[in-house]
């Protein structure tokens, strides 16, 4: 087994889990003790994120996942927003002018 440092000889004894999966972010970085996520910072209300690292940010932030409802927004805002009526065909539209 070898001398009881930190390197090869201890790494046979490393069996337990101190971290689980998240129900936020879906990460192995809640804390089974703690209760707390690592990585989002689960269950507080606010999402964990410093300024001192700026990239892991950027891999957080809005735009990086599948954005459901938010990528449709810039159409209906050009559209004011209308809904339960046809549009007007662009064909039909240039016939009239």
């Amino acid at each position: 087994m070898g001398k009881a440092g930190k390197g090869t000889g201890s790494f046979g004894k490393r069996r337990n889990k101190t971290h689980t999966l998240c129900r936020r972010c879906g990460r192995r970085s809640l804390h089974i003790q703690k209760k707390t996520c690592s990585s989002c910072g689960y269950p507080s209300a606010r999402i964990r994120k410093y300024n001192w690292s700026v990239k892991a940010i950027g891999r957080k932030t809005t735009g990086t996942g599948r954005m459901r409802t938010l990528k449709h927004l810039p159409q209906k805002f050009k559209n004011g927003f209308r809904e339960g009526t046809q549009a007007t065909s662009k064909k039909a539209a240039a016939a009239s002018a």
